[in-house]
């Protein structure tokens, strides 16, 4: 049998696999016909809400079936998770089977109820508050975007990050000469309710890839936001994650809550000849008209999906 025709045999396959795995053979016999192979592979969540809706376990489960499925080099959820206490132990028994490496990013939600930081960071086993690591030839930073500054005493979630933390961030990312992505729950290209230093990280990121002389820092992931977008600025790619259980509505007065039937959540493939494919996945709205925005909001649109992109690295 010729090369190309036992590639396509032994990774698209007949009826010896289900849908699901049929779908993943395609794309790896795809990718192997077109001459780049997979260089790292991560399974993306966030935003569960586990302690505002109804079948948070049973939507983790089914990121869980699929990670183990697959296999990545690793998952993360992007915040708003679950809050450290004892009725969510099974949801973490539930996070826990995946049998690869698992990360953690802290959203707004997660100190509910007057938890901290430390408690939530003991609670899911992370491995800090925020920090960097390093797989298969890329180093990611985790940034927490939820301190609040010296002396704020505003109302409502604090979306910052403060000194400390940015001098912490500057010097590991100018520590490191490997390709980078980073982490943050709420959206650093993102001034409607993301991070409020969101400008002054950005121009970093930029001069720290001046710098280095090539596009260090390649993709900032965020969640927060229940939104699908993702935005370039100066070589650096800004992609917001859906949330896996519902999005945000805009209507005349106040807002309200759109479930999506199925969970959503995303799969990044980091390919050797400098390109990446993100694979996300689509729903329906179960029954809330999501759609029905107040003619005046201007933000991005309600979706029920995260979308599949091709992006030149």
């Amino acid at each position: 049998m010729k090369r190309r025709n036992f590639l396509i045999s032994t990774l698209i396959g007949t009826g010896s696999l289900s849908g699901i795995q049929n779908l993943y053979a395609k794309t790896e016999a795809s990718a192997a016909l077109s001459g780049k192979k997979p260089l790292m592979r991560i399974g993306i969540c966030t935003d569960l809400h586990q302690d505002l809706i109804k079948d948070g376990e049973k939507r983790l489960q089914s990121f869980i079936n699929e990670m183990n499925q697959r296999k990545p080099d690793f998952i993360i959820q992007m915040g708003d998770f679950c809050i450290p206490k004892e009725k969510n132990k099974n949801l973490m028994g539930i996070w826990n089977q995946f049998t690869g490496p698992k990360y953690h990013v802290i959203g707004n939600h997660d100190t509910d109820g007057g938890f901290t930081h430390d408690q939530v960071v003991d609670f899911w086993n992370a491995k800090g508050k925020y920090y960097s690591f390093d797989t298969n030839g890329y180093h990611f930073v985790v940034l927490n975007g939820n301190e609040r500054p010296e002396g704020d005493t505003s109302k409502g979630y604090p979306r910052s990050m403060n000194p400390a933390q940015i001098k912490w961030m500057k010097q590991d990312l100018e520590a490191t000469n490997l390709p980078t992505i980073v982490f943050c729950h709420q959206g650093i290209d993102n001034d409607q309710d993301g991070l409020k230093e969101g400008a002054l990280i950005r121009l970093i990121f930029e001069r720290i890839n001046k710098k280095a002389g090539f596009n260090k820092i390649q993709f900032v992931f965020s969640g927060h936001h229940h939104e699908d977008y993702h935005n370039v600025y100066n070589g650096i790619n800004y992609v917001q994650i859906n949330s896996i259980s519902y999005q945000f509505t805009h209507p005349v007065t106040g807002y309200d809550f759109a479930h999506t039937k199925e969970p959503l959540w995303a799969f990044l493939t980091i390919y050797t000849n400098g390109t990446a494919e993100i694979k996300g996945r689509k729903s329906e709205y179960m029954g809330q008209e999501a759609t029905q925005n107040d003619p005046d909001y201007n933000g991005y649109p309600n979706v029920p999906y995260i979308s599949d992109r091709a992006i030149k690295i």
